[in-house]
């Protein structure tokens, strides 16, 4: 059950931001647009309330369980960032926008820009934590919660494989094109 409602809720999530882009740049309906991308953010609470529904039902928890607190403190983390990244791409391509923003392209100010999202990964990760540690004491059972921490534990190799990036872009910086 728990697969179906994790697939479910990453299709609904594509279908509501599309459909909310379609309404507010092709048919100019704009408090349905809103309504439809306020309501991305409730599949993750759908997700979280089946995997606790799950696991208060007996199940033991595992990676699928995992990725319902994964995708909730991405949701909280990226979630907007991720919307208004989607908007601004889709108003470029369908209403004549701006061009969409696009990060540094090197020098400190790229450096800067790959801390600032290697800490909103952290922060990402130390959510996900907390939400596990939550659902663990919901469930009250450390017999079937373990591998949930479990899970998290290996999302600890993500923060760490994105440091990559940061610490690339501060010790060999892309030099900045100059303009004449």
């Amino acid at each position: 059950m728990i697969v179906a409602v994790i697939i479910g809720c990453e299709i609904g999530f594509w279908v509501l931001l599309g459909l909310g882009l379609a309404c507010r740049y092709l048919w100019n309906q704009r408090k349905l647009s809103t309504a439809l991308l306020l309501a991305v953010p409730l599949l993750d609470l759908i997700l979280l309330a089946a995997a606790v529904i799950d696991m208060r039902g007996g199940a033991v928890a595992d990676v699928r369980h995992g990725l319902a607190a994964a995708y909730l403190a991405y949701s909280i983390v990226f979630g907007h960032r991720t919307i208004r990244w989607a908007d601004a791409k889709f108003h470029h391509r369908f209403a004549n926008g701006p061009e969409p923003w696009k990060p540094p392209p090197g020098g400190m100010a790229r450096a800067r820009y790959e801390w600032g999202m290697w800490l909103r990964i952290v922060l990402a990760y130390g959510i996900a934590f907390a939400i596990v540690a939550i659902l663990a004491w919901f469930v009250g059972d450390p017999t079937r919660t373990e591998g949930l921490f479990t899970f998290v534990y290996g999302l600890v190799k993500v923060p760490l494989i994105a440091l990559i990036w940061p610490v690339s872009y501060t010790l060999w910086p892309k030099k900045e094109r100059v303009e004449s």
